[in-house]
């Protein structure tokens, strides 16, 4: 795992000032790449490619880049991994395509197919995660490609007559043409999903490359062509239409082959290699597989919390001894947790509010003690059906569709004619006396929510509401508009049964900018390479052709990825509820954080900075500090916000 960045002068700049920018670039990447650092640049096209190391194959000096392929044509630099870089470096030695090799690196097997077969080609048949930048100093051209699902980061834009690129925000910010402002339509976004979705970034005119995708830009053009060389979509799609016809067992059969191919593969490393381990399904998957491929004892990581509820390290702990890995866990305190939150705006460079983003950070930091790999379960709730939101989000819509438009707006604003509170009121004295499953707390916030949904007209729409914080965020946000994004529609979507309209909607949005940013800024912070095996697009591939059935069974979600890990631990062990990767924001805002807050949502200062109103904020905060209602998710977004607007003006 690395850091890259770079730009194209289209004035002329002499070597010395090229290099000497390019490295200011690459240095607010250290982090990425701690081992090694490199620039190139070519004063007569105003080119520089900067490079930060984490030296995780081929160690030597042959692995350094930038790096040139041996007929001088192309220069790249290359974050990430090629999995299957050995078929294909032996694929090239047998058609006689081969250089002469000068070590055994994956970027010198990507070089090097990208010399003998092009750049297309070489996409269509690596299998990893990467964002490359590559110079091809025939064509005079830029290219930039970034992997199928989106797990490593690039970002592009122009300043002024300059073209930026780089792995993360702030070595585009070092260039001395730096000039972007914020995208208050991007602000909107932020606050609806706590996430800026791609292909926007905070600031105007800076976009980040999508999953999937190349973008090529001519020396002296001043339009990138952008294409797509994978598609989630278009897989999905295919995969609906033509689904396997075997029974779960051997549809279970099958994925344990594929997974144990994925696994083995990206159980390479020149370094010391681990994993971690929550004890929830995806997790325990991954290194069940990784320890019946290992002579040792895989080492794997969890950290658990005092507070029970949030605390999954017990399961994990059964988990690693029945599979005999080497365990460490590390129990958090609440002040080690909100030690964090002052790191979260420079770790994530544009404001995020994932709140699970505090315990993945520790978790990383504890893995990085050891190791300087490690493999992750993400990407098996939306490949194997594993949200709770996707069976209840399908029951919801099967009873709301009944009603007919009309009578389910009337009885949303009858609902709305009274307020929260009021809600609450009527409720308390129903509530104690109903069964205990029945005793929910804040009836009022539930009762609103349902006016909410009420409104919906398709099921796509109520799914965005269902992932939606601020509704509408321009009730706080001072944006002419909201710009829109996938989940605003999905007309001429192939796919017609709800769960799995949705299951694509996440593999297309929140899994790549909110769950795959989360984990990369986290890891790469303390200079670890993650890596996420259910990713793979095989096996994406794979997920995509399993009936609904057979994963929404009688034994809950991710049916057959159950069927897979019950060959290597028992059910007992992994089957309970499913638990969040979270930590108790709302409590903490109504306690040791507060001061904090209050200070970042002082009504005076919204007014001064002049992006969000206060009116409704501060009703919000008041609510939430009171204990009237709980509001910690919009407040964090706010806040989070605020941190990070702080953090630009230091």
């Amino acid at each position: 795992m690395c850091g890259i960045a770079g730009f194209i002068a289209c004035e002329g700049t002499e070597h010395g000032s090229l290099v000497r920018i390019a490295t200011s670039m690459a240095d607010t990447l250290a982090h990425r790449g701690p081992d090694d650092s490199g620039v190139w640049s070519d004063p007569a096209t105003g080119v520089a490619l900067a490079f930060r190391r984490l030296s995780i194959l081929d160690r030597s000096p042959a692995g350094h880049q930038p790096m040139r392929s041996s007929d001088g044509r192309y220069v790249i630099v290359f974050n990430g991994e090629i999995y299957n870089f050995s078929e294909l470096r032996k694929a090239l030695e047998q058609s006689g395509e081969a250089p002469d090799w000068r070590g055994h690196s994956d970027t010198e097997v990507l070089l090097a197919l990208i010399a003998a077969r092009g750049i297309d080609r070489a996409l269509e048949q690596s299998i990893g995660m990467f964002a490359f930048a590559l110079w091809d100093s025939h064509g005079r051209t830029l290219h930039l490609a970034r992997d199928r699902l989106g797990e490593k980061p690039l970002y592009y834009g122009w300043a002024g007559r300059t073209f930026l690129f780089g792995s993360e925000l702030k070595a585009l910010r070092a260039h001395p043409h730096w000039d972007a402002e914020i995208d208050r339509g991007a602000v909107a976004l932020f606050m609806r999903y706590n996430y800026v979705p791609a292909p926007h970034s905070i600031y105007r005119g800076i976009s980040k490359l999508a999953p999937g995708h190349s973008m090529s830009l001519a020396w002296r053009s001043r339009e990138p062509i952008i294409k797509s060389y994978w598609s989630a979509r278009t897989i999905a799609e295919r995969g609906f239409s033509d689904p396997f016809s075997g029974g779960a067992a051997a549809i279970g059969a099958a994925l344990d082959t594929l997974l144990r191919d994925v696994i083995g593969k990206q159980m390479v490393a020149d370094v010391p290699l681990g994993a971690f381990l929550s004890g929830g399904i995806d997790s325990s998957t991954v290194v069940a597989l990784m320890q019946a491929q290992s002579m040792r004892p895989v080492k794997t990581f969890t950290i658990g919390f005092h507070e029970q509820e949030y605390n999954e390290a017990v399961n994990a702990a059964e988990v690693a001894r029945h599979l005999g890995t080497d365990h460490t866990e590390l129990y958090v305190t609440p002040q080690q947790a909100m030690e964090v939150i002052p790191k979260l705006p420079a770790m994530y460079d544009e404001p995020f509010s994932d709140s699970s983003q505090i315990p993945t950070f520790l978790v990383a930091q504890l893995a990085r003690s050891q190791v300087t790999v490690a493999l992750s379960g993400d990407g098996g709730d939306e490949l194997f059906a594993g949200y709770t939101r996707y069976v209840f989000g399908k029951q919801l819509w099967s009873k709301l569709s009944r009603l007919p438009p009309p009578i389910r707006r009337s009885i949303a604003a009858a609902i709305k004619t009274l307020s929260v509170e009021r809600w609450n009121a009527i409720a308390k004295p129903l509530l104690a006396v109903a069964p205990k499953r029945y005793r929910i707390g804040l009836a009022g916030d539930k009762i609103h929510k349902l006016a909410d949904v009420l409104v919906h007209d398709t099921l796509d729409s109520l799914y965005r509401d269902l992932v939606s914080h601020w509704k509408p965020p321009l009730a706080i946000v001072l944006a002419d508009s909201e710009p829109a994004t996938m989940l605003d529609s999905a007309d001429g979507l192939a796919i017609d049964d709800p769960v799995a309209r949705m299951m694509l909607l996440d593999l297309v949005t929140y899994l790549p900018d909110d769950i795959l940013t989360k984990v990369d800024r986290a890891a790469m912070s303390v200079s670890l390479e993650t890596r996420i095996p259910l990713l793979d697009h095989r096996v994406v591939e794979f997920a995509s052709k399993i009936p609904l059935a057979a994963n929404l069974n009688r034994d809950g979600a991710k049916g057959i990825l159950r069927n897979v890990l019950y060959r290597y631990v028992p059910r007992a062990l992994v089957d309970r509820p499913k638990m969040g990767f979270a930590v108790p924001i709302d409590s903490w805002l109504r306690g040791p954080l507060q001061q904090w807050a209050d200070e970042l949502l002082d009504p005076a200062r919204l007014r001064r900075e002049g992006y969000l109103k206060p009116e409704l904020i501060q009703q919000h905060w008041q609510d939430h500090k009171s204990g009237r209602r709980n509001l910690h998710y919009p407040l964090w977004d706010v806040l989070m916000f605020q941190s990070w607007l702080q953090s630009t003006q230091r």
